[in-house]
C-alpha cells in the first residue's frame, strides 16, 4: 500500500479514536507542490478531497483528472487574486480564502457569467496578524451579509492561527463565530493541530505533510 494511503488511514484512525463525531470531519489532502504522480495512488484509493494553493498549478495538475473523476472535490486554500477568479471557478469546487469585498464581488460576477455556483469559506484573520490575509473578526458580520447579498453560497469560515501560539484558543473562538452566523462548515486545522481543530467543530481539515511527507 502506498505511503500516502497508509498515512491517510492513520489520520482517520486518530480522528476515530479521539473525536466523537469523527464521521462529520473531512480530510482535505493538501497536494500543493506535490507532483500528480504522488497523488494518483490516493485518487485510485478513492479519496475525493484535495487542496491546492495556486490556480495555475492546479490547472496543470487537475484539469484532465477531474474530467475522468467527476466526484473529486478541489479546494482552493491559498490566496486568490481577482484576475484569476474566472480560471478558479472553472476548476475548483470550494474557495477557502474569500476575505475582501472586491474578491467577493468578482466571484459573484463570474458565477453569473459561467452559470456555476461555488462553495465559499470566509477567511478570518483570527490572530489579527498584519502580514496575514483574512477579514478582521470585528468586520465579519458585515462582510458575511455583503456576501449573502451577492448571493454567494457561504458555507463556513476558515482560519490559519498564529504560528507558535496555542491553536486551541483560536479554534474555540472560530467555532463561536461560525455558530453565531449559523454556518455548517468550518475549515481549520493542519498537520500539527488537526485533532484540536476537530475537537472544536472543524468539518474540513487541511492536511498536507502528514499525508504526502515533507515538502522539499
Amino acid at each position: 500500500m502506498h505511503k500516502s494511503i497508509v498515512n491517510l488511514n492513520l489520520i482517520k484512525e486518530d480522528l476515530k479514536s479521539k473525536i466523537k463525531n469523527y464521521q462529520n470531519v473531512k480530510v482535505i489532502a493538501v497536494s500543493k507542490t506535490f507532483p500528480i504522480e504522488s497523488i494518483i495512488p490516493l485518487i485510485e484509493y478513492g479519496h475525493l478531497e484535495y487542496g491546492e494553493n495556486k490556480v495555475q498549478e492546479a490547472i496543470t495538475k487537475w484539469t484532465d483528472i477531474k474530467l475522468t473523476n467527476p466526484d473529486i472535490k478541489l479546494h482552493l486554500i491559498g490566496k486568490l487574486q481577482t484576475n484569476k477568479v474566472k480560471f478558479a471557478l472553472k476548476l475548483f469546487d470550494y474557495i477557502h480564502s474569500v476575505d475582501t469585498k472586491k474578491l467577493a464581488k468578482k466571484i459573484a460576477d463570474e458565477e453569473l457569467k459561467q452559470n456555476k455556483k461555488i462553495k465559499i469559506f470566509l477567511q478570518v484573520n483570527i490572530g489579527n496578524e498584519e502580514q496575514k490575509s483574512g477579514i478582521n473578526k470585528n468586520n465579519l458580520n458585515d462582510f458575511y451579509l455583503y456576501c449573502k447579498n451577492l448571493n454567494l453560497d457561504v458555507v463556513g469560515l476558515m482560519c490559519i492561527p498564529p504560528v507558535g501560539d496555542n491553536s486551541e484558543n483560536f479554534f474555540k473562538e472560530m467555532a463561536l463565530l461560525n455558530k453565531k452566523l449559523n454556518l455548517l462548515e468550518l475549515s481549520m486545522g493542519m498537520s500539527s493541530d488537526y485533532i484540536e481543530a476537530a475537537k472544536n467543530s472543524a468539518t474540513y481539515l487541511r492536511i498536507g505533510s502528514n499525508i504526502f511527507g515533507k515538502r522539499s
